[in-house]
């Protein structure tokens, strides 16, 4: 007949190795609590005496700011980032300076941003230069990046040349009435052109009357 599983041999032995190992665990229980409190307040003073991460201040737009704005104290603000985020040619005393394009809220100022010699970094066959255009409405029908043919008219020769071809236009200034007030027509566009080019364009803008076309494609 078959024995119970009580009667099975080595169940007795079972049971007591298994009274010996809670024995064991409730008299070595308050030395691990000891030792779980000590670990946790060495971990709680580990963090409040370890130093803050290194970070840089960044200038970055405290709002979204329009291409030709000249930047003031108000329009910017200083935001700790981690030495390896930082942006490279951060722009130096930015104040007073005009942006070349547009600029959201919380985007880093960098000297690329502005108007001046940046605007053609990484095209050194280009230099960056300012022409005036009669018609402040022909400039507002501009943006940043479009490519255009620059046009001198001689109004009284009844002829035009093209003394700039497929240049990039790389900022428009805000017009802020000191042109106006100073007798000066019409509106400025920074422009992309070759060293080649900046000659004729000169002459042409002191000559004649300087107009653009839309290059294709």
């Amino acid at each position: 007949m078959d024995s119970s599983p009580a009667d099975r041999p080595g169940r007795p032995r079972l049971g007591h190795a298994v009274r010996q190992a809670r024995r064991a665990v409730l008299r070595r229980r308050r030395p691990l609590a000891a030792l779980l409190v000590a670990v946790a307040v060495a971990a709680g003073l580990h963090a409040a005496t370890a130093p803050p991460p290194a970070t840089v201040e960044v200038p970055v737009a405290a709002h979204d700011l329009a291409a030709g704005t000249v930047l003031d104290g108000e329009d910017l603000v200083r935001v700790a980032f981690t030495p390896e985020s930082v942006p490279d040619d951060l722009a130096e005393d930015p104040v007073g300076h005009t942006l070349a394009g547009p600029l959201r809220r919380g985007e880093p100022l960098t000297a690329v941003r502005l108007v001046g010699p940046a605007l053609t970094e990484g095209r050194p066959d280009l230099v960056a230069t300012p022409v005036r255009l009669p018609d402040p409405g022909m400039v507002g029908l501009l943006s940043v990046g479009d490519r255009i043919d620059l046009v001198a008219a001689d109004p009284q020769a009844g002829d035009a040349e093209v003394v700039a071809r497929d240049v990039p236009v790389l900022a428009l200034p805000a017009d802020d009435g000191a042109a106006a007030a100073s007798g000066l027509p019409g509106r400025l566009v920074v422009v992309g052109v070759t060293p080649s080019e900046v000659g004729a364009l000169t002459a042409a803008a002191v000559r004649t009357v300087v107009t653009f076309t839309w290059t294709e494609g």
